[in-house]
C-alpha cells in the first residue's frame, strides 16, 4: 500500500508540472502479475514478474480471482462471449485474447457477466511485447495486457483444467520522462547547464575583478603622478600687500576670501587657492578648479587613462536671450547651415516674419 502511494505521489507531482492535459498521454503503469497452480505432481508453482501494463483508462488497483476463459472465441468478442460465471461465483479474472474488436468490447462483455477484472493477451507472434490499450467506452474495471508466450501458457493450462490464481498489482510507472534513458539525459543536460552558468559567472566575475583591479592601479598611478606634480607647483605666504588680500578675489574651492599669512598654491594656469583647499581637490580630479587646467599635461607628466576616461560632451558657448514672453539660446560655435533653407530661423515668428519681409 506504501508502494502504491508512492507512485500516485509521483503521478501527481508530474500532472502538476504543467502537463495536466498530457498526463495519460505520458505515463503508462506497469503491473506486477503473479500467478499459482498446482502442477501435475501436486506442486505449487508461482511465478511473478512485472510484465503486465495497465490499461489508459483502468484504474490503478488491485485485483485477484481464478483465470477464466470465454467458450468458442478465445477473444471474447461482443455479447456472445460466454465465461460460465456469474456473479455469485468467486472472484474471477477473464483472459481473452486481443483481435477481432475493440478493447471496450471485450473489457464490457467480461464486465458484464461478473468478472473482476480483464487480461488480454497479445497477437501471436509478438513475443511478449504490450502496448497500451485506450478503452474509454468501457467501464470502471481493472484491465491489462500482457504478452502473448505468457498468455498462451496460461491459457493451455486453463484449458487443460487446471485452475490458475492470479493477483494484479500496481507496478511503477514509465514514460518519456520517468524512462532511465529520460532521466541520464536530463541529468546530463542539467549538470551541463548547470556547470556553463557556473562558467559563465566565474568568467563574468573575474573579468570584472581584472578590470575593477586594472581601474585601481590606473587610480593609484595617476594619484601617485598628480603628488608629484603638486609637489611641483609653486606654494607661498600671503603678505600684506599682495592683491589677492587686497581684493574681493575668493578661493573657488572654499569661497571664502584670502588673508594675510594664508599659504596658498599657485597653479600653471596662475590661478591661487588655498593650499589646503585645492591639493585634496588635485589629487582627485588634477585639473584648476576655475580653467579646469589639467596640471599633468601642464607639467609634462604622463597620464595613461585611455581605458577609463568617459569623453564629455562637446562645450558649448551659449547665450540666452529674452524679449518680451519669448526666450531662446543661440550656440555661438555651432557651424552654420549650408542648406539655404535651415539659414535664418528664429523662435520669434513675428521677427522671422519681419526679416523675410525686409529681404523681400
Amino acid at each position: 500500500m506504501g508502494k502504491e502511494k508512492q507512485h500516485s505521489l509521483l503521478l501527481l507531482l508530474l500532472c502538476l508540472s504543467g502537463l495536466v492535459h498530457r498526463c495519460a498521454a505520458l505515463v503508462f503503469w506497469t503491473a506486477m502479475v503473479e500467478t499459482s497452480y498446482t502442477d501435475g505432481n501436486n506442486d505449487t508453482v508461482d511465478k511473478y514478474c512485472e510484465c503486465g501494463l495497465y490499461g489508459r483508462n483502468s484504474p490503478l488497483d488491485k485485483a485477484s480471482g481464478v483465470i477464466v476463459l470465454p467458450k468458442g472465441d478465445p477473444k471474447g468478442c461482443g455479447p456472445e462471449a460466454n465465461y460460465n460465471r456469474n456473479s455469485s461465483s468467486p472472484p474471477w479474472i477473464a483472459l481473452v485474447k486481443r483481435g477481432n474488436c475493440t478493447f471496450s468490447e471485450k473489457i464490457n462483455a467480461a464486465m458484464s457477466q461478473g468478472a473482476a477484472a480483464v487480461v488480454v493477451y497479445n497477437v501471436d507472434g509478438s513475443g511478449n511485447s504490450t502496448t497500451q490499450m485506450a478503452h474509454s467506452d468501457a467501464g470502471d474495471i481493472v484491465a491489462i495486457m500482457i504478452g502473448n508466450i505468457q498468455g498462451m501458457e496460461i491459457a493451455w493450462l486453463v484449458k487443460n483444467g487446471t485452475d490458475v490464481q492470479m493477483i494484479i498489482e500496481v507496478g511503477s510507472p514509465h514514460g518519456p520522462w520517468m524512462d532511465t534513458y529520460w532521466l541520464y539525459f536530463l541529468s546530463i543536460a542539467f549538470f551541463i547547464v548547470t556547470a556553463a552558468s557556473i562558467a559563465y559567472f566565474v568568467f563574468i566575475s573575474a573579468n570584472r575583478l581584472y578590470s575593477l583591479g586594472r581601474h585601481r592601479r590606473a587610480e593609484k598611478k595617476l594619484k601617485s603622478e598628480a603628488k608629484k606634480a603638486i609637489g611641483r607647483l609653486q606654494v607661498r605666504t600671503l603678505k600684506r600687500g599682495d592683491e589677492v588680500t587686497t581684493s574681493d578675489a575668493l578661493c573657488a574651492v572654499c569661497i571664502e576670501s584670502y588673508k594675510v599669512g594664508d599659504v596658498v598654491t599657485v597653479l600653471t594656469c596662475e590661478h591661487i587657492f588655498h593650499k589646503a583647499c585645492i591639493e585634496p581637490w588635485l589629487l582627485d580630479r588634477r585639473t584648476c578648479p576655475m580653467c579646469k587646467c589639467d596640471i599633468l599635461k601642464a607639467l609634462g607628466v604622463e597620464e595613461d587613462t585611455k581605458d577609463f576616461s568617459t569623453p564629455s560632451p562637446p562645450e558649448v558657448t551659449v547665450i540666452t536671450v529674452t524679449g518680451g514672453d519669448t526666450m531662446y539660446e543661440v550656440p555661438l560655435n555651432v557651424p552654420a547651415s549650408t542648406d539655404p533653407e535651415h539659414q535664418h530661423r528664429y523662435d520669434n515668428r513675428a521677427f522671422e516674419a519681419d526679416s523675410e519681409a525686409a529681404r523681400g
